[in-house]
């Protein structure tokens, strides 16, 4: 079954309205492959000016939201909020959410319940951190993660996991094509005997950690790599590149 390659870029706490209006053009100008889907995780305060200006062929994302539509909760956004500024994905339990801010697994699954329920596609992030890597348990934190995130998922056609070791972050360190290739097909084993052959073989799994023009090839061409999520290089022209792998 083939699985549409899927870009995410995840712009962080970054830019403003002059560079990311400049970004935007350049992408909107770029000769990009149509048969990839493309997501831009804005700040939550851009995502009207995102979703305005942005071609509509590419997607945009919230980088987090709240596990409730409404209430008390200062300095939170709701899927509600994300829907109403024409926005149709969030990031959720990326690696600075979990080890900056101390998400739990158990609140990153509630979100993906919440946010699932709400009509908006969830980018999934799960990975390790360099001390769990170099103690051998990769396999037994991606799994749990993983876990937490499944147990909340009713369809998975809206759900992307991203696997993003925690040490090739910003880091410039890469996981090897192989590294992430093993990791990535192990997490779809893992999907065909807790939840379904037929969502272990649909299901997009994406590589994230320090993807660049000059990795995205090799990683694009292993077999369970459908796609990346984009850290630094989705603020620079390089994207257009990254997001044209395959082609």
């Amino acid at each position: 079954m083939s699985r549409k390659f899927f870009v995410g870029g995840n712009w962080k706490m970054n830019g403003d309205k002059k560079s990311l209006g400049e970004l935007i053009q350049t992408l909107n100008a770029g000769k990009v492959d149509p048969n990839v889907e493309v997501v831009c995780g804005a700040p939550s305060i851009y995502l009207d000016f995102a979703r305005s200006k942005l071609d509509p062929k590419f997607g945009v994302a919230a980088q987090n939201c709240y596990k409730v539509p409404k209430g008390a909760f200062t300095g939170e956004i709701s899927p509600a909020m994300i829907k109403d500024c024409g926005v149709n994905w969030v990031i959720l339990g990326h690696s600075e959410r979990r080890h900056v801010f101390g998400e739990s697994d158990e609140l990153i699954g509630q979100k993906t319940a919440h946010a699932l329920e709400s009509g908006l596609g969830v980018i999934a992030c799960i990975g390790e951190k360099l001390d769990e890597r170099e103690g051998g348990i990769t396999e037994k934190v991606v799994f749990s993660q993983t876990k937490f995130i499944a147990d909340n998922v009713k369809d998975w056609s809206k759900v992307v996991l991203a696997y993003e070791p925690v040490w090739a972050i910003g880091t410039g360190k890469t996981a090897s094509p192989q590294q992430a290739q093993e990791v990535h097909e192990k997490l779809r084993e893992w999907l065909k005997s807790n939840v379904s052959e037929a969502v272990a073989n649909s299901v997009r799994i994406i590589y994230g950690g320090s993807v660049t023009g000059g990795t995205c090839k090799e990683l694009a061409s292993q077999k369970d790599v459908d796609g990346f999520l984009v850290g630094g290089a989705s603020l620079k022209p390089e994207f257009i590149e990254i997001i044209n792998a395959k082609a």
